[in-house]
């Protein structure tokens, strides 16, 4: 008696993702005709599985987190609380795979995320350029879900996006930095950011202008032009542009919404302004942590890593499922935490 084929080795020889396969057994929307006759195909030759439409007793749903491969704090922070969840996944069922992907280059990113057919569904935190959007709707084209996780694609055939709202949250830097501002005096906030393409951070960018554009006519919001990315080169330019190019008396307030805080706070020790101006950066890191209780940051604007890991996984696997209502999700809040609260 010829031995009863698996889900994975049908999916192997269809060149399809497992999560494909179960859509074409269980005659479910989502795969194009041509995927569907190489499946059946496949299935004809080799006979079905045992269970088709679910995965066989015993077999994990296999997610896989995909994040850049910067060695930025904030991304440590999400790599870590992933591992962390390792517990809750195996009661949910789930094997979680974190891949670390190369963004400097879009269309090798692309081309890596591609490949990633041998999952169920894939958790991604990408930059939102047109070859990424690309590879993430041939990835749906096969079956495979995909969720943006913190920073979304945006145009993309993605199932959804979880993560806070971050333009809510760049206004909400707005809002605090303006109340520390005087008009007059100290009227001038500074944004800072690195080159990016990252939607997060665009979108943080948008909603602090916003507000003080709305709310704070009286104060002047000034960018200043794209820090590198590290520490050092972040301190070396920004203290350069804070002698050279703008009144320094008159700065209040700095938002980084991105990578290079400890930089900032660096340079603005060395320029004489570390206790006259206020510094908002983005997600609690032993970093901010210890630059809050110093006073060299403000606040922190947090968002729960943790909830958004495993809605991530949830909502992955509700899709999997079939789950009416399975998009149905609570968004994370952004919290606001400064040396009292922090503990």
């Amino acid at each position: 008696m010829a031995p009863v084929p698996k889900i994975s080795e049908i999916a192997r020889l269809a060149g399809v993702g497992t999560a494909t396969v179960d859509r074409v057994l269980n005659r479910r929307a989502g795969v194009n005709a041509e995927t569907v006759q190489r499946v059946l195909q496949v299935v004809e030759e080799l006979g079905a599985p045992r269970q088709p439409g679910r995965p066989r007793k015993g077999e994990n749903f296999r997610f896989v987190y995909v994040l850049p491969a910067d060695e930025f704090a904030q991304l440590e922070l999400i790599d870590r609380q992933i591992a962390q969840s390792a517990g809750d996944f195996r009661h949910q069922h789930i094997t979680e795979v974190t891949c670390r992907i190369d963004a400097s280059d879009p269309a090798a990113f692309a081309d890596e995320l591609s490949k990633l057919r041998d999952c169920h569904g894939i958790a991604l935190l990408a930059p939102d350029l047109p070859p990424i959007k690309l590879a993430i709707n041939e990835l749906t084209r096969t079956g495979i879900h995909v969720v943006t996780l913190f920073s979304d694609v945006a145009g993309s055939m993605r199932d959804t996006h979880i993560g806070p709202d971050n333009r809510a949250a760049g206004r909400t830097a707005g809002l605090l930095l303006a109340r520390m501002a005087r008009s007059g005096a100290r009227d001038t906030l500074l944004l800072s950011s690195q080159a990016t393409r990252m939607s997060a951070e665009i979108e943080r960018r948008i909603g602090f202008a916003q507000v003080i554009e709305e709310r704070f006519p009286e104060l002047r919001m000034v960018r200043i032009p794209d820090l590198p990315a590290d520490n050092a080169g972040a301190a070396k330019a920004l203290l350069q542009y804070l002698n050279n190019d703008v009144d320094r008396d008159r700065v209040s307030g700095i938002y980084n919404v991105g990578s290079g805080s400890a930089g900032v706070v660096q340079a603005l020790a060395q320029a004489g302004l570390g206790d006259q101006v206020g510094v908002i950066a983005h997600d609690f890191t032993d970093e901010h942590r210890a630059f809050l209780s110093s006073g060299g940051l403000s606040y922190v604007l947090h968002q729960d890593i943790h909830y958004c890991v495993l809605a991530a996984a949830r909502v992955l696997r509700a899709l999997c499922e079939n789950v009416r209502g399975a998009l149905s999700v609570v968004q994370p809040r952004v919290e606001i935490l400064t040396a009292e609260n922090m503990d």
